[in-house]
Parts: C-alpha cells; sequence; structure tokens
C-alpha cells in the first residue's frame, strides 16, 4: 500500500475531467544545429494529418508512465506505423469510484514526444570534453563491448563498490521500461555481476520519509477518498491540481470527495496554487521552512484552551507530557513543554512569537487553532514540498503533530499528517535479485561520492553499511533519468565534477533525448519508450480505484534504437554464460510478462486473464474496504497491533533521533531532535546573507513538464511559459512589470528568465517552475537561459536524511 485545473489543451479533446505536479526523462538543453558534429542523428517527423475517410488504422492500449504520481490510460491511433492522434480512457461508468483514468495536457501530447524531430536514433560515444554534447555514432557491438569493457575494468580495480547506479524515475511503473534504482533492469544485471554502491532516500521524498518513522514506525496516511468522511481539510503544501492533476491522479478524488462531504479546505503555501484557485476556503500564505513555527502556535493554542485529546495522547502516545516521557530524556523535554515555554529554550511557542517567523498574523493562527481543534474529524496532510527544506525533517514531524493532539489518526475523515496513500491492484515485479554490496549513500550526495568519496563517514554523511567508503564513484549507470545533471543542485559545480574524467572514469546514458545528463555521457544508448513495448503498468496514487493498464508497442522500432531488456541481456551476454543466463532465465520479455502474471493470477484470481487484460487495454477494480485509512488496526487495538517504533506507540519524543543528535557529526546551524520543533535554517527567512540575497526562492512542480519529462514538447511550452513568480510589492522596488526579461542570481549562478508578477506569491518569496531544460555556455559565462532552477540551488543537504532542499535558497532578482 502507497502511502482540479482543468487540462489546457489536448490531442483528440479536452474533457471535463482531463485534470492538469523528488516515461522516459526528456529534460535537458534543447540541441542547437551546431550540439552535434552529426546532425544526422535526428529524424525530423511530418506533421499528423486528418485521416483519411477509410483509411486504415488501428488503436493501441498504452499509457503515459512518466513520474508525477498518476499512470494514465492512452489509447494510440496508428497508421502507416506511425502514432498520428491520442485518446485517453473511455471505459467505465465514468462516476466516483469507477471513473475513466483520463490522461492531463502531457500525456494526451504522447504523439509528440514519440515523434519529436530531436529523438535519439543511434548508438554514440563522446568525441568533445564531457558536458559539450560532441558525439560520434558507432554500432551497437563497440558501445556495448566498450561498456562491457569500462565495466569489467572498474570492478577489477577499484571492487563494484565503485558502480554506481544513478537515481533516476523518468520511466516509472512498468516492469521493463522502469529506471528506478530499487527496481530498473540496469540494477538485476548488475546484481548479477556482484553487485553496485547502493543508495537510499529519493529526490522528492528523502527527509519526509526518514523522518515520519521515527514518529509512526512508517509514512502511511489517508486515502484522498477518505475526504467523504471529513468536516476540514488542511493542506501544508499539498498541490495535486499540478503534482497529480490527472484523471488517474488524486485530484478528482479531492473534487469529488469534498463535493460529497462539503469540506472545509485551508491551503497553506507560499504561493496560491492551482490546488487553491478558487477552489479552496482559504489560502494562508507562509514564509517557506517556517512550517513547524505554525503548527508549534497551533499546538500552544489547543493546549492552553484545552482543545487537546488528552485521552488520546495517555493511551497511544509516547512524549506527549511528563506521565509518558521516557524514562531516559531529560526533565521537562517533552512536548507541552516545549511548546509552553517550559523546555530547554524557554520560550512560549505563542502565535506571536510564530507571527514574526511565518508572516502569518496572529489572529489567523488563533482561528486555524480553533478551526482544528473543533472540527471532527479532520484530514490534515502535507505535500512534499515543505519537507524538501533544509530542516525538512523537523517539518514533516509537526505537521504530523496537528493530527495528533486532536486525536484524527486512526480514524475515517482523519489523517495521520502525512501525504495521501492509495489502493494498488495485485503487482508482481520483475526481480532485482540481492545486492551483495550493502554500503549505501544518501541519493543526495553522489556528486561528493565522486569528488571526496573516501572522506564520506557514516556519522558525518549518513554511509550506511560500513563506517566510511572504501573507494570513490568510478563508474556510472543513468537510465531514463535527468538528475545527473538538470534535477540536481547546483548545476555549476556538477559541471565541475563531471567533466573530470580522472574521478568519474566511466558514464553510460539511456536515453530517449539529449538532455542536459546525456551530453555528459561517454556512452550514450538510443532507447524505446514506454509506448513502444509491451508492459503490464499498475496505478500510482489512485486513492480508492485500482487499476491496470495492459500497454502494447504502439509501433515498431524506429532506426537503431532498442529496449531497455534488449540492451542489458546484450550486455549480460559479454559479462560471461553464467551473468546471462542469470538475468535472463532464458526468457523473453514477452514470456517475462506471461511468467509475472500467472504469478498475479495465483494470489488474486479476481483479476482477468492474461489474454483478457491485453483485450481490454485496463482493468479496474474499487477499494474492497472503502477507503485506506492510515494506522487505523493501531488505533482500534495499540496492544495487538502495535506500531513499527521501538515504543510500539506514537513517538513524540523519540529516543532513537536522541541518540543520534548526541552522535552524528552536525554543524552550528543543523539540527536534529527527538522532538518535532521549529528550528531556524541556512538561507531561511532570518539569515544574516539576505543582505545581499533578499528574496527567498521555492521551487515548484509544473503542468507544463514532469520533473523535466515533455518539457521539450511545443505546445506544451507555449501553453505554460516558464516564469519566475514575484510579488507586486518586491517588482516595484526593482522596477520589473510583468513580462520583463529578468536575471535571478545568487553565489552559485544565475538564469535568465521572465517575471509574472501575482499576487499569488508572498512578498519576500520568488518561486520557479523546477524542470526547465539547462540552457547555458558551460564553456563561457555559464548563465542559463533556460530558467532551470537548479542553476541556483545549494548541494548541502539536510541533517537527518541528507536530502535535497531544493526550496531553501536566497537569491536577488534585477530587471535585465
Amino acid at each position: 500500500m502507497k502511502s482540479k485545473t482543468l487540462a489546457l489543451l489536448g490531442e483528440a479533446s479536452i474533457s471535463r475531467r482531463s485534470l492538469v505536479k523528488g516515461g522516459m526523462a526528456t529534460g535537458g538543453l534543447l540541441l542547437a544545429s551546431s550540439a552535434l558534429e552529426l546532425p544526422f542523428l535526428f529524424a525530423r517527423a511530418a506533421e499528423p494529418q486528418a485521416t483519411p475517410a477509410g483509411a486504415a488504422d488501428k488503436v493501441v492500449w498504452s499509457m503515459c508512465s512518466v513520474n508525477c504520481g498518476s499512470r494514465c490510460a492512452l489509447r494510440l491511433h496508428v497508421r502507416d506505423d506511425e502514432v498520428y492522434w491520442v485518446e485517453t480512457d473511455n471505459t467505465g461508468q465514468d462516476e466516483y469510484g469507477d471513473h475513466q483514468a483520463r490522461a492531463c495536457l502531457r500525456g494526451r501530447s504522447m504523439r509528440r514526444r514519440m515523434n519529436h524531430p530531436e529523438r535519439l536514433k543511434y548508438p554514440m560515444k563522446r568525441v568533445g570534453e564531457r558536458g559539450e554534447g560532441k558525439f560520434q555514432r558507432i554500432s551497437w557491438d563497440e558501445a556495448l563491448d566498450t561498456i562491457a569493457d569500462n565495466l569489467k575494468r572498474v570492478v577489477k580495480d577499484y571492487g563494484n563498490e565503485a558502480v554506481y547506479i544513478h537515481y533516476s524515475s523518468g520511466a516509472t511503473g512498468a516492469n521493463f521500461a522502469r529506471s528506478s534504482p530499487s527496481g530498473s533492469l540496469i540494477t538485476r544485471l548488475m546484481n548479477c555481476y556482484g553487485g553496485y554502491l547502493n543508495q537510499y532516500g529519493t529526490y522528492s521524498t528523502a527527509q519526509i520519509n526518514a523522518a515520519m518513522p521515527y514518529t509512526y514506525g512508517s509514512n502511511d496516511g489517508n486515502s484522498t477518498s477518505d475526504i467523504v468522511n471529513t468536516q476540514l481539510v488542511v493542506m501544508f503544501g499539498n498541490n495535486p491540481a499540478e503534482t497529480r492533476m490527472s484523471g488517474a491522479g488524486i485530484t478528482y478524488h479531492l473534487e469529488q470527495a469534498r463535493e460529497r462531504s462539503n469540506a472545509r479546505m485551508i491551503v497553506i503555501d507560499p504561493r496560491y496554487t492551482d490546488t487553491a484557485a478558487g477552489r479552496e476556503d482559504e489560502w494562508i500564505p507562509i514564509r517557506p521552512g517556517t512550517d513547524a513555527a505554525l503548527v508549534s502556535a497551533i499546538a500552544w493554542v489547543l493546549i492552553t484552551e484545552n482543545r487537546v485529546d488528552q485521552a488520546f495522547l495517555d493511551a497511544y502516545c509516547v512524549g506527549y507530557d511528563e506521565k509518558t516521557l521516557p524514562a531516559g530524556a531529560p526533565a521537562n523535554g517533552h512536548y507541552k513543554a516545549y511548546i509552553l515555554g517550559q523546555g530547554d529554550d524557554g520560550i512560549a511557542k505563542t502565535p506571536m512569537w510564530a507571527e514574526k517567523i511565518t508572516s502569518i498574523p496572529r489572529d489567523r493562527i488563533i482561528k486555524l487553532a480553533r478551526e482544528i481543534g473543533s472540527a471532527k474529524p479532520a484530514y490534515i496532510c502535507q505535500g512534499w514540498g515543505p519537507q524538501r527544506q533544509a530542516n525538512g525533517e523537523q517539518t514533516a514531524r509537526a505537521i504530523a503533530m496537528l493530527p495528533i493532539l486532536t486525536g484524527n489518526v486512526g480514524i475515517n475523515g482523519g489523517n495521520s499528517g502525512a501525504r495521501e496513500s492509495t489502493y494498488t491492484i495485485t503487482i508482481e515485479r520483475l526481480p532485482v535479485l540481492t545486492n551483495p554490496v550493502k554500503t549505501q549513500i544518501p541519493v543526495f550526495l553522489w556528486t561528493d561520492a565522486i569528488s571526496r568519496g573516501k572522506e564520506m563517514t557514516a556519522l558525518k554523511d549518513g554511509i550506511k553499511g560500513k563506517d566510511r567508503l572504501d573507494v570513490p564513484i568510478k563508474f556510472i549507470w543513468n537510465y531514463a533519468g535527468n538528475t545527473l545533471v538538470n534535477q540536481h543542485s547546483d548545476i555549476n559545480r556538477t559541471h565541475e565534477v563531471l567533466k573530470n574524467e580522472r574521478d568519474c572514469e566511466t558514464i553510460v546514458v539511456i536515453e530517449n533525448f539529449m538532455t542536459s545528463s546525456a551530453k555528459y555521457a561517454d556512452i550514450l544508448l538510443p532507447d524505446l519508450m514506454t509506448t513502444e513495448q509491451e508492459d503490464i503498468v499498475p496505478n500510482d496514487y489512485a486513492a480508492n480505484m485500482g487499476y491496470l493498464i495492459f500497454g502494447q508497442p504502439a509501433t515498431t522500432a524506429k532506426f537503431e534504437r532498442r529496449s531497455i531488456y534488449q540492451i542489458t541481456s546484450d550486455i549480460a551476454r559479454r559479462l560471461g554464460a553464467d551473468v546471462a543466463q542469470k538475468f535472463t532465465e532464458g526468457r523473453t520479455q514477452s514470456e517475462w510478462l506471461q511468467f509475472l502474471y500467472a504469478k498475479m493470477l495465483a494470489r488474486d484470481p479476481l483479476l482477468p486473464s492474461y489474454e483478457q487484460l491485453k483485450a481490454q487495454g485496463i482493468y479496474k477494480r474499487r477499494d474492497p474496504d472503502g477507503h485506506f485509512v492510515a494506522y487505523r488496526k493501531f488505533r482500534e487495538d495499540p496492544a495487538a497491533n502495535p506500531l513499527k517504533t521501538p515504543s510500539g506507540k506514537i513517538e513524540i519524543y523519540s529516543e532513537r533521533l536522541a541518540q543520534l543528535a548526541a552522535t552524528w557529526q552536525l554543524q552550528a546551524d543543523e539540527s536534529i531532535s527527538p522532538l518535532p520543533r521549529y528550528v531556524p535554517t541556512f538561507e531561511g527567512w532570518d539569515d544574516p546573507l539576505r543582505a545581499r540575497f533578499p528574496l527567498q526562492m521555492a521551487g515548484f512542480h509544473y503542468k507544463a513538464r514532469t520533473h523535466s519529462s515533455y518539457g521539450n514538447i511545443d505546445v506544451l511550452r507555449a501553453a505554460c511559459p516558464q516564469e519566475v513568480w514575484i510579488n507586486p510589492i518586491d517588482a516595484e522596488t526593482r522596477g520589473i512589470r510583468n513580462g520583463d526579461k529578468v536575471r535571478v542570481f545568487n553565489d552559485r549562478g544565475e538564469i535568465r528568465i521572465d517575471a509574472k508578477v501575482t499576487p499569488r506569491i508572498l512578498p519576500g518569496v520568488t518561486a520557479v517552475s523546477q524542470g526547465a531544460w539547462h540552457q547555458a555556455d558551460m564553456a563561457g559565462d555559464k548563465v542559463d537561459h533556460g530558467g532551470c532552477i537548479n542553476t541556483l540551488t545549494t548541494q548541502r543537504p539536510s541533517p537527518l536524511a541528507k536530502g535535497n532542499p531544493q526550496h531553501t535558497n536566497l537569491i536577488q532578482i534585477e530587471k535585465v
């Protein structure tokens, strides 16, 4: 179980429910005519024409499987071996619980992606410096031999720990076209060849996934559909109308559930998002990184006005007050003492105290606290934006305190304070086998593992499996991911790390386009898209309706593109007959799919047969339990169903975190705390650096792209231009008008971008949508003209998870 904005356009038609949010990644630099030495490496496709009457045609079921948290069915119209029209799901009753999983404007533009004139066609090797984007066409045999030979050499000289499978999420959900290192074919290949340096965490969720288990033992939330049972929805930085905007995602469920419950919705966010946009009852703007201060002040009101659920706190929780404080904790080390100013800092967390930090008026804080305290039940949730901060672990645990204090955990209409969970149908994954290498690095610190690998330790850098790294990263696999450059922080520093061939000796990229990351490949291989191969994909976040999509190849493989299974099988054969046999087990891709589905049928006889699913394209099922309720069994009987915490209860005070705080090596402005508390952060609202860079900058997910995927589709870029959001007050002092070209900069870099002057952003705060394709002369001034936020973001990690603090930045803006 995993824990509305109308579409702007569509390939077939715009549905009322076609909804507009760390497939093959498509982020990177738009190719200029000089980007490659061989311009014939790309093919130009003619614009599709209307279908002639009586022309032969076929419709193929497939899907959009990019990393948006949705998973949408597509019906691809094909003629002459080319997709010329895209429609989406048209099955079911199209009613709540059996609705159509309709794609958003991104999925509906799939033909433009498949037929894009700049798709990679042939295997290539680098002929210039890394990052220049200069390549030469080579044969598949030369490419695969080169990869296998270099892999053998690196393993021989340094060991398997020197091989790293890069974090990537451009192709998600499928069995074969699945890029995540936790389940990709590259992972299976390396586990057949001695293993690789592992990673933990993700760019999206490192902080919350690290923090919430200290409170609950896991990171689960009620399904969005359960809002049918609530009175009040409070969303901290949760913006599904842009992050999970399709009919397959949770925005539909949020809208439908609120129609049925008439629940009041309050959105707390620095931006007036599309999730709000007239659908909310109130927007409360807040400074980035200060959510925990707001929560603390709400808690002060709840406690002083006797609005907490004391019975729940006594029975289910550890560390709220002296009665349940662990024996080893200091006197007055409990949460109540911290809030009332009786703890070690001596500061009462009053609404007046929080007003200065958050910019939210104290009267509004009091009113919000009373709303939360009186609503029964209340659905309090957080998106992944608030935790993607330098103090994000504290923020995640702090927001969870609101449902804990009010006893809204484990019940219908309540929530844990986490992001929503979902119902999923049975799925059997292609096994990736066991990694013999047990060493893990935080996913965000891979550049450090190249440049200072042997210096990285467990207590300072979060290394797991041993006290320190033995070798730096020498070989990188990058499959369907643009995090090598575009989606990683501080691009200018990353460039310096990657261009040094003496440190990381080999980089293999398997891609569809010449992305920013692909430009740093030594060997670059052209991959098929998910729509060009057979696979079965389950839903991702879809509340209480699960489904399976059987995708089939819409067209044959064009030019010399190959599937990832074929690529990895051919490399396995070059690594030895035993490796090849262990990797393929003698099965083709189609045979693997039938083998895995037979296992699914054995566990879930209600599924259609393999041939039935293949013929109908999509199979749907409503959650038989109605809605997923996080920690329901624990609430009903905590003794029989303890949580996975040391105490088996909700740990407001965490002894494990207290131990880490005492032993880990932290910088002076970093904090790990056993209590969910507010801590200032570097490059925050009160950092002295604001004298030079006075504006806070946060990123956000954009409806024109999923991360960088679809970032090169012309109609999407025209519909949703890349801009920096700036409040009219901040714009006026800088002489900036809406649409002006501005420079956004700090000590790490500079981007040139159009200004969006709008009251939809808090004064003192700016925002840039993440995932725009980086466009800079890296041999010159390195100024990015694509509006890529990661030109400006920091590689300094958060304290506990060592995660990506992408929304913790100080910048200045000037008119160009």
